[in-house]
């Protein structure tokens, strides 16, 4: 990892030169957690303290003003960069933590129903889900929280994917043991190779998926005219956590909600077709 050079200019605040000082030391932590992974849930403990710590610090109010004045110093767009792509590596290595402590017998099942991401039904704001329904989550994890609660609230169809072949085989045998009965598979699959893409009603897109916005793009010609897209994502503070928002081609993809979530380290951009547009979403 190469070490990002940010001056600590006069300029800046106190705050804001402490802040600089905290955000070298969690990636240097980031970077040593994620290489630290070895298929055992030796160091779990330890991740998870940093995460919870990590994820208090980008929602803290008190932090928006220094890291704004952070923001525009030089290098800083460096050390944002790789602060996001370790921490998203964490957050992938946790998931495995999770799937390992359940399939150990370390875990039940009762409340991590509970303890998911966001409300799936804020998530698509009025768009809700149903029986009918078919959900599509890019980014699905080793231990796919969002699947099995919407399938086991509705009943819907799920689909997932992912990258990583050691997430696609744990979550496999997490759905198989707290997901019994719901219709949910997992795939380490491209969009276009999947039927399921041009049947999918709604698609879920995680905020540490860092080509989120190419495979929005990339979408458009494989779904329905109706489908809705919830786009995890971090602006500001947050953006130290998760991929930014960016813009969309306006003859693609129309935005219609923002969903602002204070107290969750991502917030939720809903996206329809553009040709939607004169229709109810």
């Amino acid at each position: 990892m190469t070490e990002i050079s940010i001056g600590a200019s006069p300029e800046l605040s106190s705050g804001a030169q402490a802040m600089l000082a905290t955000l070298r030391g969690c990636l240097r932590h980031f970077s040593a957690a994620a290489d630290g992974y070895d298929g055992s849930t030796r160091h779990a403990g330890e991740l998870e303290e940093l995460l919870a710590d990590y994820a208090r610090f980008v929602t803290d109010p008190g932090n928006v003003t220094p890291f704004a004045q952070l923001a525009a110093a030089a290098g800083t767009d460096e050390l944002v960069d790789q602060l996001r792509c370790q921490s998203a590596r964490c957050v992938a290595v946790i998931e495995k933590y999770r799937a390992l402590r359940l399939l150990e017998g370390q875990a039940g099942a009762e409340g991590y129903f509970a303890n998911i991401e966001s409300c799936i039904a804020k998530e698509f704001g009025a768009v809700a889900l149903t029986g009918d329904s078919k959900l599509l989550l890019v980014g699905s994890g080793s231990f796919p929280m969002t699947l099995l609660n919407v399938a086991s609230r509705t009943g819907a169809s799920a689909l997932g994917i992912d990258i990583d072949a050691e997430s696609i085989a744990l979550g496999r045998r997490v759905v198989a043991q707290l997901g019994e009965g719901l219709d949910i598979v997992l795939e380490e699959r491209a969009l276009h190779e999947l039927d399921f893409t041009a049947q999918a009603t709604h698609v879920v897109i995680s905020s540490t998926v860092g080509v989120k916005y190419e495979l929005l793009h990339q979408m458009h010609a494989l779904t329905r005219e109706d489908i809705v897209v919830a786009m995890r994502f971090g602006d500001g503070l947050k953006s130290l956590f998760n991929y930014p928002m960016q813009q969309v081609d306006p003859a693609l993809w129309r935005l219609v909600d923002i969903i602002r979530q204070p107290d969750q380290v991502f917030d939720i951009a809903l996206y329809v077709k553009q040709r939607s547009i004169g229709k109810d979403v």
